[in-house]
């Protein structure tokens, strides 16, 4: 057998439940140039010969930083008025993992998750005990004022006054549930990681945890697929999505995007929940699947040209990516 090698490959999202007529020009640009960015920084560990882990999270720190996001600043307020932020990595070689809940001083969640994975004997940390670990770890730590958008508190506003009417209003429920932002990414070696971060749901009260910082939920990888969920998280994690996907592809061998698909599009909506995901394989088969008007997604590959889109409606390059070259293939007698 004679091997060739493996071209790197970087997906991301910023986020499902994008409603169009909602969008500003303005808006519009912010995102496509911060996932641009985001794509580009991970994508330059990759090409570096850097880990997957360290894609993602350069990544995810890109999106993190950028309060268009439901992740770090710019994160969704809870009932009482705070951020509470969460995060996950995971490496599909070694199947360590690492996770944040809850904390509300932590610049980028999604390096403190690492930290946990690489320097605890522990895969999740939350609230006060996460952030005294941060503070041992040397990861940065900021005022809670630094995450506040006038945006996502004017969410809030409104999720509170409908919450007092007891009338419920469409555009305040997709609010609440989506935004997280996550990547996939596959290095030169072959090997998978995923990681997961966001603010949670708008509103949420007694500490709500989703499913981007459970393992299996939100966030998985392994040796042969690697997901990075977002959406309506109760029902991710009562399907155990990203694991479920990943499964469906190492286990029962199904077709990535199919595999995707039948968990995405079919078992969480027959549930009553809604979302999409980022799925990669270890040949670079990439899916995007979503079920909501539109989602923040974007990949980067063997050209080196960052796709991006944001609406249902609009084409993200997937259907046109080349298929991958084989990680194996017969050497000729």
């Amino acid at each position: 057998m004679s091997h060739a090698a493996v071209s790197p490959v970087l997906v991301i999202h910023g986020g499902a439940g994008v409603i169009k007529r909602d969008m500003t020009p303005a808006r519009e640009h912010a995102v496509r140039a911060a996932m641009t960015q985001a794509l580009q920084s991970g994508y330059a560990e990759l090409k570096a010969g850097k880990p997957a882990l360290d894609a993602v999270a350069a990544a995810l720190a890109v999106l993190e930083d950028d309060p268009n996001f439901n992740a770090g600043k710019g994160a969704v307020f809870t009932h009482e008025g705070r951020n509470e932020l969460d995060a996950a990595i995971m490496d599909g070689y070694t199947l360590r993992a690492g996770a944040v809940a809850g904390v509300r001083r932590v610049k980028n969640p999604i390096l403190l998750a690492r930290a946990v994975m690489e320097h605890s004997p522990h895969v999740m940390l939350s609230g006060d005990g996460a952030e005294a670990f941060a503070k041992e770890q040397g990861i940065t730590l900021v005022d809670p004022a630094y995450f506040r958008t006038e945006e996502r508190w004017q969410q809030l506003q409104k999720a509170l006054k409908e919450d007092a009417a007891k009338q419920p209003h469409a555009d305040v429920e997709t609010a609440r549930h989506f935004g997280t932002v996550g990547a996939v990414a596959l290095d030169a070696q072959g090997h998978l990681a995923a990681g997961t971060s966001t603010g949670g749901m708008t509103d949420k009260r007694w500490g709500r945890i989703g499913d981007s910082p459970i393992i299996g939920a939100g966030t998985y990888a392994n040796s042969g697929c690697a997901v990075s969920g977002t959406g309506w998280g109760e029902f991710y994690i009562r399907t155990v999505a990203a694991h479920e996907i990943c499964m469906k592809v190492t286990q029962m061998r199904v077709p990535l995007k199919r595999a995707a698909a039948e968990v995405i599009n079919q078992e969480i909506p027959s549930m009553g929940g809604n979302g999409g995901a980022i799925a990669l394989d270890a040949e670079g088969h990439i899916s995007i699947p979503f079920n909501t008007d539109g989602m923040y997604r974007g990949w980067i590959g063997a050209d080196g040209a960052p796709h991006v889109a944001l609406y249902g409606d609009e084409d993200d390059g997937t259907t046109e990516i080349p298929e991958p070259v084989p990680a194996e293939s017969v050497a000729q007698p």
